[in-house]
C-alpha cells in the first residue's frame, strides 16, 4: 500500500496492530504481519486510530469529518461526525469515554450517552492523550499551547510553550509508569524540544534540545523508556528522562509514528512512503564482578554497586548510556560514549559502600571487554590488548594469536596486578601489568569460555566451548579432573581445594578429587565466597548459601579431620558440626573435635575432651579407654562397656550401667559368680526404682535384696498391708526394728489386727495396751488389764479421759476411780455436779454429790495427810446432797403444773429445807420458792401461823413477777384465818427422846429444842422417824458392840404388861407406864435422861450390858468405811418397820422405800441398782 499517512495504535494485548493508511483502516496480525481485513467506511483519509483499553473497542477518525467506533470483531457500530477533519482521537484508559479532536473542538463521548458533548477549541489541536486515572485530558495544539481539561472539557490547567505558534506541539504522552507519585506528560513540539511537565503545569527539569521536528512520542509499557520518531526519517530510544540512548531504526521517509507492543521490547513503525517497520530491541547485560561486589547497569544511564555479602546498594547515576563496566578492588570503571570514569572508595572498609570519581579519561573508545586494576585500565580490541593509565597514556600493549574470549584480574600489587586470558584458540595466558611479555599457562585444542585460578594459584579451571571443565596443575600441567555440563566455573576463596561450576541447571560443587555433589540453580554461577555462591539469572544476582556439607561428609570418610574442619568453617548447619565433632572423638582428633564443639557449644563433650586432655598430662595413654569413655557419653554402651572389659576396667562399666538403670545388662555384665555385686545391684536397682515412681518394684528389689527396712518404709508409705503384713509374718521376732516399723505403718493404716499381731509376735505387751487404748478398743485392753494388772493405770486413765470427752462423765468418773485417780475422779464429779446445778438438774446434783462425798471418804482412808480436810468435804458433800434431793420437790412444784407428792410430804420437805438453811444457801436453791411452797401447803393443812409467818418471810426478799399476785393474794386470805396451827401437825414434831413438842419451824435446826437430840427423818416422806441415836462407851469396838447385840438375853419380866397402848384416833404412839422404874425395866431408856436445862448435846451412851439387853430388829447400824465410824441407831416404836439403804445410809419407812425400788429399780437415793451386791 502506499500509504500517505500511518497511525498504528496496538490492541491492548499486542495481537493486532491496526493501521490508518489512506481511506482505509487496516487490520494486520501483530505476530507475522499478515493483513487481517482491511476496513471501509471513511470517505477521505484516516488521520488517526485508538483502541480502547478493554480491548472490546477502537475507534478511527478521518478528514470526513466522521469518527467511526468498531468492535474488535471488526464490525462498524456507531458513527458521529465534527466540523472540521478529525485529527487525534484517545479512549479514556478507565472509563472507556472517547476524545475526539477536530480542527476546531474537541468531543467527548460515552457508550451510556446518546449524544457527544463538544467543546470549542481557540486553535487547531493536533494530538491528545489521557493520565492513568483516567480524569483528565491533555490536548496539544497548533499555537503551542498544552490544555489540560477534566472529564467534563472544562479547562484546569494550561501550559504555554516560549516558541508559542512558531514551535507547535505535534506529540503528547503520559508517562504510565505505576511507581510515579506524579502524572509526568512528555510534550515534543516543532520546535525540536522534548519537555517534561507535571499534571499542574510545572515543568520537570530543562527542555531537551532534538535536532529534528518529532511527529510521535511513545512510552514503552511500564514507562522507562521512549520512542520518538519524526524529520530525521530514523526512531531513537529516550529514557524516561529524555536522555537519547541511540538509533532503533533508519528509514527513507519521515516516521509519523511509533508505537511500543504491550509489555514486550517490539517497537512498531509508520513512515511517510507508506513503510510499516517492527523491531525488537535487546537489551544485553553490562556487569561487572569482583569477589563480593557487583555493578551492573539499571535504565541503560545508571550503574547500581551492590553489596553481595549485606546485600546494601548504591546507585550512580551517568546522565548517558553506560557501555562496559569493570570492578576491582576499590576501584570502578564505567565507560560512557565519550568517556570512561575512575571511582574510587572513601575508605578501605569492606562494608564502605561510598565511591567518588577519582579521574576521568575523555576519550572515545571501542572495545569489547573493560578492565579496571589498581593504576590502569586495560581495553581489549579483539587480538589487542592495550593498557593505559588513569591519565590516557598507553604503556604497554600486547597483540594475541587468536581472538581474546576471557579476561580476569587475578590480583596481585598495585601497578602490578596478573591477568588471566583465554583466547579463542585454546591458549591460555597470564600477563602482568608491568611485563611486556605474557607467559603461556596451557595451550588446550578449542576454545575457552570461561576461566579461574584456585586461590594459591596452583591449580586453573577452565571451561571450553564444548561446556566441559578441565582442571589443571599450573606447576605440572597435569591435567587433574574434568568434569562435563559446565558454562562457568569458580574456586572458592577460602579454601584452596573447592570449586563450584553450573550448567544445565544445575550447581556443582567438587572438593579435592571426591565426587561431585550436585543440586537444582537457575542462572549462571559467577563466584565462590566461603559457602556463598554468586548466581547471576538473568539481570539478577544473588548471593545463594550452600552449605558445604557434602564435600564435608567427602572428607569425613576418608578420616581427614582437619580439612573437614577447614570445609566446616566455611559454613555447614549445626547438625554437621556434630557429626564432624562426633566423628573426630571417635577418630581421637582431640584437637578438631574440641573446636567443633566449642562451635555448637556443647559443654558436655568439652568437659570430657578437657579431662581427657588432663589424663594424658598425667601421662595415660590407653585409647581403648579414651574411646570407651567417648562412647558411654555418646549412648554406646555396650561398645563401652566391652572396651572398659578389655582394658580392664570392669568396676567402670558396672557402675555406668547402674548409673543409666540398665540393671539387667549390669547383672548380664556381673554374671552370678559375685553374689556380694549382685546384691549391691539390687540395692542400687531399688533405689533407683524408687526414684523413678516405681515403688513396688523398688519394695520387692529391696526385700530380694535383704534391705527390709527400706522395703518396708516403701510399702508403709504407699498403704499396701498386705503387702507388710507378709512380710511382719516371714520375718523372725528377733528382728525387733523391721518388725516394729511394720506394727507403726499399720496403726498409722488404721489396721488394728495386723498391728496387734505383729506387736504379739513381738510380745511388746506395753506397745500393744498401747495401741488398744490409741485404737479406742477397750475390751480387748481390760481383757489384757486382767491378766496383767501392771497395765491398769495404762489404760483406765485414757479410758475414763475418753468417757469424759464423749460426755460419759459418770462411767468416766468410775473409770478414774478404777485407775486409783482419785483427784481425777474428784474433778470430774466436782464439774458434773456444777453443770447439774447451773442446769436446775438437782436429783443429779444431790447424786453426784453424795459420789463426791464417798470419793471423799475414799482419799481420807488412802491419805493419811489429806484425811482431815477431806472428812470434812464429806460432811459438807453428804449436806448438800440431801438438800439438792429435797430441794428437787420443791423445785417441781413450784415449776411445774402438777406435783406427784402428798401435801403433808411437800409440807415436811419445806420445813426440813427451811430448818437446815439456816446459814448459807447453796447455789440454785431458791429460799423463795420453799417459802412459797411452805405457805400453800401451811393453808392446805391448817398451819394458819406458819403460813402467815411465810408470807411474811416472803415480803423480806425479791419475788419472781410470776408468784407476785398469787403470793399477795395468799397473804389476804390468810389473814383471814386463825392465828394457830393445827395441834395434829405440832404432835408429829415430837421429839423421841425427851417426848417434847417441837415448833414447826426451829432456827437452831433439825434438832430438839430441849435434849438438843438430832431428829432422823425418812429419806422419803420426811416424817420424824421413831429413832434414837446412840454411842458405845470407851473400849467398846465395833464387832464387840455387834455380838452384844446379836445376844438378845431375854428379860424375866413381862415387860409387855408394863406398856400401854394408846390410840387417840390419827396418832399412834408407844408410851412407859410412869410408875415403873426406867432403869430396871430397859436400860437403854434410862440411858436417855438428861439433865434440863442444859445448852448442851448430851449424847446416850450405852455399856455393855445396855447393848447386851437389846433386841437386833430394834437396832439400825449405819456401818461406815474406815475412818468414819459406825452410827448406832434403836428404834423407840418397834413395830413402825424402817428400813435403811446398805450403800446410802438413807432411813425410809418400809413401805416407801418398797414402792420407791418398784418405781425407780434402785435406791431413789444413792442410784444403787437393787439387784446389786452390797
Amino acid at each position: 500500500y502506499d500509504f500517505s499517512d500511518a497511525w498504528i495504535p496496538k490492541i491492548p494485548d499486542g495481537s493486532q496492530l491496526i493501521i490508518a493508511a489512506g481511506l482505509r483502516v487496516l487490520v494486520y496480525d501483530a505476530s507475522d504481519g499478515a493483513l487481517i481485513q482491511p476496513l471501509k467506511g471513511h470517505k477521505d483519509i484516516v488521520y488517526c486510530v485508538a483502541y480502547a483499553k478493554d480491548g472490546k473497542r477502537f475507534a478511527s477518525g478521518s478528514a470526513d469529518k466522521s469518527i467511526i467506533i468498531w468492535t474488535s470483531k471488526l464490525e462498524g457500530i456507531l458513527k458521529y461526525t465534527h466540523n472540521d477533519s478529525i485529527q487525534c482521537v484517545a479512549y479514556n484508559p478507565v472509563t472507556h469515554q472517547l476524545a475526539s479532536c477536530s480542527s476546531g473542538d474537541f468531543g467527548l463521548w460515552s457508550p451510556e450517552q446518546k449524544s457527544v458533548n463538544k467543546h470549542k477549541v481557540s486553535s487547531k489541536i493536533t494530538c491528545c492523550g489521557w493520565t492513568n486515572d483516567g480524569q483528565y485530558l491533555a490536548l496539544g495544539m497548533m499555537n503551542g499551547v498544552v490544555s489540560i481539561r477534566n472529564k467534563n472539557g472544562e479547562e484546569k490547567v494550561k501550559i504555554e510553550r516560549p516558541g508559542g505558534s512558531s514551535s507547535p506541539i505535534w506529540s503528547i504522552a503520559w508517562n504510565p509508569s505505576k511507581d510515579e507519585h506524579n502524572d509526568i506528560l512528555a510534550v515534543a513540539d516543532w520546535g525540536q524540544k522534548l519537555s517534561f511537565y507535571q499534571l499542574s503545569g510545572k515543568q520537570i527539569g530543562k527542555d531537551r534540545t532534538l535536532t529534528y521536528d518529532p511527529c510521535c512520542v511513545s512510552y514503552f509499557s511500564r514507562g522507562e523508556y521512549i520512542v520518538m520518531g519524526g524529520s530525521d526519517k530514523q526512531a531513537s530510544l529516550y529514557t524516561r528522562d529524555g536522555v537519547r540512548l541511540g538509533t532503533i531504526g533508519e528509514q527513507n521517509a519521515w516516521v509519523w509514528t511509533c508505537r511500543v507492543r504491550p509489555d514486550t521490547n517490539f517497537v512498531v513503525l509508520g513512515c511517510q512512503d507508506g513503510t510499516v517497520a517492527c523491531y525488537q530491541l535487546i537489551f544485553s547485560t553490562v556487569h561487572g564482578l569482583y569477589k563480593d561486589r557487583y555493578a551492573y547497569r539499571d535504565s541503560m544511564t545508571d550503574v547500581i554497586v551492590q553489596h553481595l555479602i549485606t546485600e546494601q546498594k548504591v546507585r550512580i547515576k551517568c546522565r548517558e548510556l553506560v557501555k562496559k563496566i569493570a570492578i576491582y578492588r576499590n576501584r570502578l570503571a564505567i565507560q560512557l560514549p565519550e568517556k570512561i570514569l575512575i571511582y574510587e572508595l572513601f575508605s578501605d572498609d569492606s562494608s564502605d559502600m561510598k565511591y567518588h570519581i577519582k579521574e576521568k579519561i575523555c576519550r572515545k573508545f571501542e572495545c569489547n571487554l573493560l578492565v579496571v586494576c589498581s593504576q590502569h585500565i586495560i581495553l581489549c580490541q579483539e587480538k589487542r590488548l592495550q593498557c593505559l593509565s588513569f591519565t590516557s597514556v598507553r604503556e604497554k600493549e600486547w597483540v594475541m594469536e587468536s581472538l581474546i574470549r576471557y579476561i580476569k584480574v587475578i590480583g596481585g600489587p598495585p601497578g602490578r596486578e596478573g591477568l588471566l586470558v583465554g583466547l579463542k584458540n585454546g591458549a591460555i595466558l597470564k600477563i602482568f601489568v608491568d611485563n611486556p611479555f605474557p607467559i603461556t599457562l596451557l595451550k588446550l585444542s578449542t576454545s575457552v569460555r570461561c576461566l579461574d585460578m584456585s586461590a594459591s594459584r596452583n591449580k586453573l579451571a577452565v571451561v571450553d566451548e564444548h561446556n566441559t571443565l578441565l582442571v589443571y596443575d599450573i606447576n605440572s600441567k597435569e591435567l587433574l579432573f574434568q568434569e562435563p555440563n559446565a558454562n562457568s566455573v569458580a574456586w572458592n576463596t577460602q579454601c584452596e581445594d573447592m570449586l563450584c561450576f553450573s550448567g544445565n541447571g544445575y550447581l556443582n560443587i567438587k572438593a579435592s578429587n571426591f565426587p561431585v555433589h550436585q543440586q537444582k540453580m537457575q542462572g549462571f554461577m559467577v563466584g565462590y565466597n566461603g559457602s556463598k555462591i554468586f548466581c547471576l539469572h538473568i539481570y539478577l544476582m544473588s548471593a545463594v548459601e550452600v552449605p558445604q556439607s557434602a564435600p564435608m561428609y567427602q572428607y569425613l570418610e576418608r578420616k581427614m579431620f582437619k580439612e573437614a574442619y577447614q570445609i566446616a568453617c566455611l559454613g555447614v548447619t549445626d547438625s554437621d558440626w556434630r557429626d564432624l565433632a562426633t566423628e573426630a572423638l571417635e577418630g581421637l582428633d582431640f584437637d578438631t573435635a574440641k573446636k567443633a564443639f566449642i562451635r555448637i557449644r556443647d559443654l558436655r563433650y568439652l568437659e570430657l575432651i578437657s579431662s581427657i586432655e588432663e589424663r594424658k598430662k598425667r601421662g595415660e595413654n590407653d585409647n581403648e579407654l579414651f574411646l570407651a569413655d567417648v562412647y558411654a557419653y555418646q549412648g554406646k554402651f555396650h561398645e563401652a562397656a566391652k572396651l572398659y572389659k578389655r582394658t580392664g576396667h570392669e568396676s567402670r562399666a558396672l557402675s555406668m550401667y547402674t548409673d543409666l538403670r540398665m540393671f539387667e545388662y549390669a547383672k548380664d555384665f556381673v554374671g552370678a559368680t559375685d553374689p556380694k555385686s549382685s546384691r549391691i545391684l539390687m540395692t542400687k536397682q531399688a533405689d533407683w526404682a524408687k526414684s523413678s515412681k516405681e515403688p513396688r518394684a523398688a519394695a520387692e528389689m529391696y526385700l530380694s535384696a535383704g534391705e527390709h527396712l527400706k522395703a518396708i518404709d516403701i510399702i508403709g508409705e504407699h498403704g499396701w498391708a498386705d503387702m507388710l503384713i507378709d512380710i511382719a509374718r516371714k520375718l523372725d521376732k528377733a528382728e525387733r526394728e523391721p518388725l516394729a516399723k511394720c506394727a507403726l505403718h499399720f496403726k498409722r493404716l488404721k489396721h488394728h489386727g495386723y498391728a496387734s499381731e505383729t506387736y504379739s509376735k513381738m510380745g511388746d505387751l506395753k506397745a500393744l495396751v498401747h495401741l488398744h487404748v490409741e485404737t479406742r478398743h477397750w475390751e480387748e485392753a481390760f481383757s489384757l488389764v486382767e491378766k496383767h494388772t501392771q497395765f491398769k493405770y495404762d489404760v483406765f486413765v485414757p479410758y475414763a479421759q475418753w468417757l469424759a470427752e464423749n460426755d460419759r462423765f459418770e462411767e468416766a468418773q468410775k473409770a478414774f476411780h478404777k485407775a486409783g485417780r482419785q483427784n481425777e475422779a474428784v474433778k470430774v464429779l466436782e464439774q458434773l455436779t456444777h453443770n447439774a446445778v447451773v442446769e436446775n438438774r438437782f436429783n443429779d446434783a444431790g447424786y453426784y454429790y453424795w459420789m463426791l462425798s464417798m470419793q471423799c471418804l475414799d482419799i481420807a482412808r488412802e491419805s493419811e495427810e489429806q484425811r482431815d480436810e477431806m472428812l470434812k468435804k464429806f460432811e459438807r458433800f453428804q449436806h448438800l446432797a440431801e438438800l439438792y434431793h429435797v430441794y428437787r420437790s420443791i423445785q417441781r412444784y413450784t415449776d411445774e403444773p402438777f406435783s406427784s407428792h402428798m401435801p403433808e410430804t411437800l409440807f415436811n420437805i419445806c420445813r426440813f429445807l427451811l430448818n437446815n438453811l439456816t446459814k448459807n444457801i447453796p447455789a440454785g436453791i431458791s429460799k423463795v420458792n420453799t417459802l412459797y411452797a411452805l405457805a400453800k401447803q401451811s393453808r392446805k393443812l391448817g398451819a394458819y401461823k406458819l403460813a402467815r409467818y411465810s408470807y411474811e418471810k416472803l415480803q423480806e426478799l425479791h419475788i419472781p413477777s410470776r408468784f407476785h399476785e398469787s403470793i399477795e393474794l395468799g397473804n389476804l386470805i390468810i389473814r383471814s384465818k386463825p392465828f394457830h396451827d393445827n395441834e395434829d401437825l405440832i404432835e408429829g414434831m415430837m421429839c423421841y427422846r425427851c417426848s417434847t413438842n417441837n415448833p414447826l419451824l426451829n432456827n437452831q435446826g433439825s434438832v430438839c429444842i430441849n435434849c438438843r437430840q438430832p431428829f432422823i427423818y425418812s429419806a422419803s416422806s420426811y416424817e420424824v422417824l421413831p429413832l434414837v441415836q446412840f454411842y458405845l462407851e470407851e473400849g467398846i469396838i465395833d464387832e464387840e458392840a455387834l455380838s452384844l447385840i446379836d445376844l438378845e438375853v431375854p428379860h424375866i419380866d413381862q415387860r409387855d404388861a408394863r406398856w400401854q397402848d394408846m390410840d387417840n384416833g390419827e396418832l399412834q404412839a408407844m408410851r412407859m407406864d410412869d410408875g415403873l422404874d426406867d432403869a430396871e425395866e430397859d436400860p437403854f431408856t434410862a440411858k436417855m435422861s438428861f439433865e434440863q436445862g442444859g445448852s448442851n448435846f448430851v449424847p446416850v451412851k450405852v455399856n455393855r450390858s445396855v447393848l447386851r439387853s437389846m433386841s437386833r430388829r430394834d437396832v439400825l447400824i449405819k456401818r461406815w468405811p474406815r475412818p468414819l465410824k459406825w452410827e448406832y441407831f434403836r428404834s423407840l416404836l418397834p413395830d413402825v418397820s424402817i428400813t435403811m439403804c446398805p450403800t446410802c445410809f438413807k432411813m425410809f419407812h418400809s413401805e416407801d422405800y418398797e414402792l420407791l425400788v418398784l418405781q425407780h429399780n434402785c435406791c431413789p437415793y444413792c442410784r444403787r441398782p437393787i439387784d446389786e451386791p452390797n
